[in-house]
């Protein structure tokens, strides 16, 4: 059976990367998913450009596990030499726009589903989420369907890890930060320069150090990367506006942050949004001992994904290699798709069945 699964899995990843599904575009490749399932006769719903499906013997007694990864991809990077829209097999590579991120851990998480779909007595039950607008962090994507899914008891979320554990991800808070002054000649002496307001911003987000440090993701990083004011060289601005990147880690809220900046800056602070906070999982969870039995390390990951908008545990877990996530040429290997799906179909074993 699990050779089948394998050359599905392979076969349905190619048709993903020849179908273009830029965030927020993902109609065709959700109708190929569900054709995908429909054709191991499994039932699945779709809302918007997701798909989702529950393993045949459901029971709502049971607690749930949520499988999910997405299908939407970015723009093409312009360095490609290859069609990102054309799959090619070359070597045991699969190029293609997505394959890496997230086409393959998707189709090995589908895999394991359907491996495990028609068991009985599991002691978890299987929710699968094919979902769309990650790449955005859209409305329309994962945070349209967790109210709409059983109640998860923990996630593996689908993203280039090699196999990996990453039991913790920094969560991400942006902030549009406005330092305001009096518009005048440049020739004048005033002393309400909104760029000097703002460089004294600037120096304590560069200088400050959270105090609490988490031993997964270590501190919270804040880094200045954009800034914008002034018309012309002869007149003080009014206004100095500047754009802050903070990547916080698990033992902080963005609601807290949010809260320590405003603090200690005397400038303006406004969010962009306060949803995508930091994620973990028990270092003792029966998911992560079952992985690291199974001789795959643990780590915690700087880079976001949708685990962010979840309020359960929940663990990062793919093939592919997160370094060649969104660059041109994009690849997985064949071998790690192979090796995913059974990865994560022994992983699974350790925890659902009694």
């Amino acid at each position: 059976m699990k050779d089948s699964l394998k050359e599905g899995a392979k076969q349905l990843l190619i048709e993903l990367i020849n179908t273009p599904s830029f965030s927020g575009e993902e109609d065709l490749t959700a109708s190929l998913i569900g054709e995908f399932l429909a054709y191991h006769q499994i039932p699945f719903k779709r809302d918007h450009h997701n798909i989702w499906a529950l393993n045949e013997h459901f029971d709502p007694a049971k607690p749930s596990i949520l499988l999910n990864s997405h299908h939407d991809t970015v723009k093409p990077n312009k360095g490609y030499t290859k069609d990102p829209h054309k799959a090619e097999v070359v070597d045991g590579k699969i190029y293609g726009l997505g394959s890496n991120d997230a086409g393959g851990c998707l189709v090995s998480l589908i895999a394991a589903f359907i491996y495990f779909y028609k068991q009985k007595d599991l002691k978890y039950n299987l929710v699968l989420l094919a979902s769309a607008e990650e790449e955005s962090s859209g409305d329309n994507g994962i945070r349209l369907m967790i109210p709409k899914l059983p109640d998860i008891d923990f996630a593996i979320i689908g993203e280039p890890t090699l196999m990996h554990l990453a039991v913790a991800e920094k969560g991400l808070l942006v902030l549009d930060c406005y330092a305001h002054g009096i518009a005048g000649h440049a020739a004048h002496v005033r002393g309400d320069n909104s760029i000097y307001k703002a460089m004294e911003a600037i120096k304590w987000f560069e200088t400050f150090t959270f105090p609490k440090v988490s031993e997964t993701l270590n501190d919270t990083k804040m880094t200045v990367t954009q800034v914008e004011a002034g018309s012309q060289h002869n007149v003080v601005p009014s206004t100095c506006h500047f754009v802050v990147d903070i990547r916080v880690n698990d033992l902080y809220t963005n609601l807290e942050v949010l809260d320590i900046v405003k603090e200690h800056v005397g400038v303006e602070v406004r969010e962009r949004s306060l949803n995508l906070n930091s994620s973990s999982i028990p270092l003792d969870h029966d998911i992560v001992r079952a992985g690291q039995a199974l001789g795959r390390e643990i780590y915690g990951s700087p880079t976001l994904s949708d685990q962010s908008n979840l309020s359960c545990p929940s663990l990062k877990l793919g093939p592919g290699d997160s370094l060649r996530s969104h660059t041109a040429d994009e690849f997985i290997y064949e071998k790690e798709i192979f090796e995913g799906i059974d990865l994560y179909i022994a992983i699974l074993k350790h925890v659902i069945i009694t």
